[in-house]
């Protein structure tokens, strides 16, 4: 018997499919079409892509892998999709908090960024945001800064994936005098790092009234050039709602329209300030929406009509948005459980936005906002392998009767175990395996410094 029941396990690895992983919890969030929960789940990798999920029973007598991760007690679920930040501004974190959007910008991160954005601010800026991100469940970032390519050069050296927009802005900054130079810089960028593996290169126009009609049109024309999203802040404030009326006689949304700004692959940050009129044009020209409730919240810019654009079948995504005032972490698992609260509340029921929706938002809907749905967003055969595995096994994730429920009001960032990018495993039982976590904070720790100077000077 002994004899048989080892040439049967022979004869079983013999005939397996060969896989690089297997992963297994006790749960399985799926995010698929069908919104498949697999309990006692398992998923193989093959490569940078999913090979197949199942039951473990079923997936063990499938496939033989070189390596295994088994967590009975957690859950897989994809990697959680960040569709608007800034990473490098990790740096200025909480150095002008409780301000007006205006006021935070023009008179704090504008001249903050004057004295301290370079390229090595960039660097170690977004490795630090990098290391939280991933601590935290976040696999994919869209981010709007300067020098981006540094900003790609770091997300690379992490293993992330990024959807990085040079920005664009009407005024000197630190990577450019003028926006024909920005524009310029990110024809290179755009250029360098098309089809990479990791990285997809944008251009951001900070928003209509950063940038000239003219310098619109230009970033959309470059973009449509290189098959790249466009990347703006668009109706965050109604000040720029009023603003926009008093200039252009109509909305933000109607103005980019007029422009022809809407004619490719777009992403809008907020869209707080939004009418109907407005989000008929969103889902009309196949616009994603970035939805930053924190940063939306913080800084008293309203509270973006989600339940429309969800209504409407507009794609939308969340964002923590950046980390210097208008939020102070890259927090994921919070905007998942704020997104939820705040439409209970605006709306005053208590069934809006139940808590599978927005963990919809926060990877498929993410993943549609930015037009990458067939490649990542769900755990289905043949997706790249972005996956995350989350603590069950937390003080705070006992009892456990709904999933969704548990990932969304309960569950933390900090309870995140696993991640895998692109079928390569990143963190392992909380520790980032891509970057020095002690060095990077070392480093933040004397830019700080020197960023404190500099607004005493």
């Amino acid at each position: 018997m002994r004899l048989f029941c080892s040439l049967l396990l022979a004869a079983t690895a013999l005939w397996a499919e060969p896989a690089d992983w297997i992963l297994s919890a006790r749960y399985v969030i799926t995010m698929d079409p069908q919104r498949h929960l697999i309990e006692n789940g398992a998923v193989a990798i093959q490569g940078d892509h999913i090979a197949a999920l199942g039951t473990r029973a079923e997936i063990d007598r499938r496939f033989q892998a070189k390596q295994r991760l088994d967590r009975p007690d957690a859950l897989i679920a994809p990697g959680l999709i960040n569709t608007h930040t800034h990473a490098a501004m990790s740096l200025l974190r909480g150095i002008a908090d409780d301000r007006r959007l205006q006021d935070w910008l023009e008179h704090f991160i504008f001249p903050a960024e004057a004295k301290n954005v370079s390229p090595d601010f960039v660097r170690w800026g977004t490795r630090l945001a990098c290391l939280e991100m991933l601590l935290s469940g976040t696999t994919t970032f869209t981010d709007m800064y300067y020098f981006e390519e540094i900003a790609a050069e770091a997300a690379k050296e992490a293993g992330m994936r990024g959807v990085l927009g040079e920005t664009v802005i009407g005024f000197p900054v630190a990577d450019a005098k003028t926006p024909a130079e920005a524009l310029a810089r990110t024809e290179k960028f755009l250029a360098r790092f098309r089809n990479d593996a990791l990285v997809v290169p944008a251009v951001a126009p900070h928003a209509i009234y950063t940038n000239s009609g003219e310098t619109l049109k230009a970033a959309r024309a470059l973009a449509n050039r290189f098959q790249a999203p466009v990347l703006i802040h668009v109706s965050e404030t109604k000040k720029e709602n009023d603003d926009s009326q008093t200039q252009h006689h109509m909305s933000p949304t109607r103005y980019l329209d007029s422009l022809g700004f809407f004619q490719g692959r777009t992403l809008i940050a907020h869209g707080v300030w939004m009418d109907d009129a407005d989000i008929r044009i969103l889902k009309s020209k196949n616009v994603g929406v970035a939805h930053c409730p924190s940063s939306n919240m913080k800084l008293a810019s309203g509270a973006a009509p989600v339940m429309k654009f969800l209504a409407a079948g507009v794609h939308v995504g969340l964002g923590p948005d950046g980390p210097a005032g208008s939020n102070n972490d890259f927090n994921m698992f919070e905007e998942m459980d704020l997104a939820a609260k705040l439409q209970k509340l605006v709306t005053m029921d208590p069934q809006a936005l139940p808590a599978a929706t927005a963990i919809e938002m926060a990877t498929i809907g993410g993943a549609r906002a930015l037009g990458m749905e067939r490649r990542i967003g769900s755990l289905e055969p043949a997706k790249l392998a972005d996956l995350v595995t989350v603590s069950l096994d937390v003080a705070n994730g006992v009892p456990l009767y709904d999933v969704y429920s548990q990932m969304v009001y309960a569950l933390k960032g900090s309870d995140v175990n696993d991640v895998m990018v692109n079928g390569r495993l990143v963190v392992r039982d909380r520790r980032c395996l891509t970057l020095n976590a002690a060095g990077i904070k070392a480093q933040a720790r004397v830019i700080a410094t020197q960023v404190s100077k500099s607004l005493h000077n």
